[in-house]
């Protein structure tokens, strides 16, 4: 993604499996792509929840003696980015907290549009917060609740929190596992020789062998029992189906850049989709060119969708080092810049004197997009014609994606041309709604497209009419 952004993040949960650490560990290396900030993982010890988290890869967290000392049965893990709240240790997750009901330990993929309202009370209701994130306000919702029951103090809590949420709790009797009524974030069920496996992607289950069964269902709670003195017994599984919207708002960029193209959800899978939106890409503007490349990774899919109907060869102009993160791990602009040199290579062989169509999966910013069209000129590529399989980005979103200011967006304030003129392109084309629609369209009954739109399906705070376009 040319557009230094942040995404949201990646939970993976086991639950009835004497290697559930282990299985954790590396179904976070599968999502590692989520997530690049922090990683953590929670499990059951005995009668008591331990939690083990830092800042960085899930390889510099968690090296391999660490993990085989770490014993359980059930465990919770989660890869993150900060959207809300500091990128700290502190709110690093899972968040382990102690409450009158026990012990509880949260991972959370999304952000919470009315956190702040709802912490500002419970703050002068006399809770204490320990961390700046959002996801924090569930537990003190959870404390506050009068149910007896632990799932329906957690569906009492999550009636008051609006806006996007993939969620997964772990107590030292269940593994609890929850999706807000929009769908905006994706989870699924697996099984694996008995034990019940939650991940954000499909990619997280076979990397350890678990069978996917379905998909957490927009509004749906799921909670797996399995209790200290069952675990010779297989866990119980039980769901509670919440408020649904009448309409789904899966977040369009899962497709577009955030899921591993390994990964199927709904059905569709991510490399096929991104290859059918390349197709349709090239098919909007014909272009006389000598090659055809991609940015790796989010790229590679719709290039090679867009080489195939163009009749164009698709060559590997870019080599990527990948031992390092996504270009926006770095705050600064400068860092990020120099980030991006060391990640991205130029195969100046076989750029010298061609004319090359550069497909990437979006534009934000335009920072990064004007520095690799110079990598490419530099390599001496005669011509560099760029093409976006997405719409103009012009909106920020509220609902997991860290670009919070619409200043920020290139496309929110200068025409195609404009943006064209400014990452140094010879031409610009991106993809438009109706394509996505027609792509997109059939993997799920909605999708969210407030990013190229502006319209909001959930109130964010202190905007009206439910979206803010300012």
């Amino acid at each position: 993604m040319s557009g230094e952004v942040r995404e949201e993040c990646g939970v993976f949960a086991v639950t009835g499996h004497p290697r559930a650490v282990e299985l954790c560990y590396y179904g976070l290396f599968a999502l590692q792509h989520r997530g690049q900030e922090s990683a953590g993982i929670a499990w059951r010890q005995g009668s008591r929840l331990r939690v083990h988290k830092g800042m960085g890869l899930v390889s510099d967290v968690f090296p391999p003696e660490l993990v085989t000392s770490m014993k359980g049965d059930m465990a919770l893990g989660h890869v993150r980015y900060s959207t809300t709240g500091d990128s700290s240790i502190e709110n690093a997750q899972p968040l382990g907290v102690k409450m009158w009901r026990g012990q509880v330990a949260l991972a959370h993929n999304g952000n919470l549009t009315n956190a702040a309202i709802l912490r500002r009370d419970l703050e002068r209701e006399g809770s204490i917060f320990q961390t700046t994130a959002d996801t924090e306000v569930i537990p003190h919702l959870v404390a506050k609740s009068g149910e007896k029951d632990m799932l329906d103090a957690f569906r009492s809590a999550l009636d008051e929190v609006r806006g996007a949420y993939s969620l997964v709790a772990l107590t030292p009797e269940s593994l609890i596992a929850a999706k807000d009524p929009m769908g905006f974030r994706p989870l699924c069920l697996g099984k694996l020789d008995g034990a019940y496996v939650i991940s954000s992607e499909t990619c997280g289950l076979d990397a350890v062998g678990a069978e996917f069964v379905r998909e957490v269902e927009p509004g749906e709670m799921v909670e797996i029992m399995f209790p200290i003195e069952s675990k010779d017994r297989q866990p119980a599984l039980r769901t509670v189906l919440r408020e649904k919207s009448d309409r789904q708002y899966l977040c369009a960029f899962e497709f577009i850049y955030f899921a591993r193209p390994d990964s199927d959800i709904y059905g569709l899978n991510v490399h096929r989709a991104r290859k059918h939106l390349g197709r349709r890409l090239a098919r909007k503007d014909p272009i006389e060119a000598d090659l055809v490349t991609g940015v790796p990774d989010s790229s590679l899919s719709a290039a090679s969708g867009f080489a195939e109907e163009a009749g164009i060869p698709f060559e590997t102009g870019l080599v990527k080092n990948r031992y390092i993160g996504r270009t926006f791990i770095s705050p600064e602009q400068s860092l990020r810049e120099l980030a991006v040199k060391i990640k991205l290579n130029p195969l100046r062989s076989l750029l010298k004197g061609k004319r090359v169509v550069l497909v990437d999966d979006s534009i934000v910013r335009g920072t990064t997009s004007r520095y690799i069209v110079g990598l490419l000129r530099s390599a001496g590529a005669k011509e560099v014609h760029v093409r976006i399989s997405s719409p103009p980005y012009r909106y920020p979103c509220y609902y997991g994606i860290d670009t919070s200011s619409k200043g920020e967006l290139a496309a929110a304030s200068m025409t195609v041309e404009e943006v064209r003129e400014a990452i140094g392109a010879d031409s610009l084309v991106f993809l438009d709604l109706d394509d996505l629609y027609e792509v997109l369209g059939t993997a799920t009954n909605g999708l969210c497209y407030s990013c190229f739109t502006g319209d909001y399906p959930v109130p964010i705070e202190g905007c009206p009419k439910g979206g803010c376009k300012q």
